[in-house]
């Protein structure tokens, strides 16, 4: 299921930007992307769906951001994690 919504965006916006409303509303869900799953707020997965782009794809972009898909919260948890593999 999709829900569509409404954006209104101020044409000087775009022009300023030079991007075409389709680039800017694909531009707008690949941030949003990228902050949900940077905030653990969504799966790598689910991010790769709103971003349009399969998993190998957001893992790529994700390099641009600072945003690896490796985190560990402290060192105990990594060493667990590499104990496990």
């Amino acid at each position: 299921m999709k829900i569509t919504g409404k954006i209104e965006i101020p044409a000087e916006i775009l022009l300023s930007l030079k991007k075409s409303e389709d680039e800017f509303i694909t531009e707008l869900k690949r941030t949003a992307a990228v902050r949900y799953y940077k905030e653990k707020k969504l799966s790598l997965g689910q991010c790769a769906v709103l971003a349009e782009m399969s998993e190998e794809e957001f893992i790529k972009y994700l390099s641009n951001f600072d945003a690896g898909i490796f985190s560990f919260d402290n060192k105990e948890e990594l060493l667990e994690d590499i104990k496990n593999a």
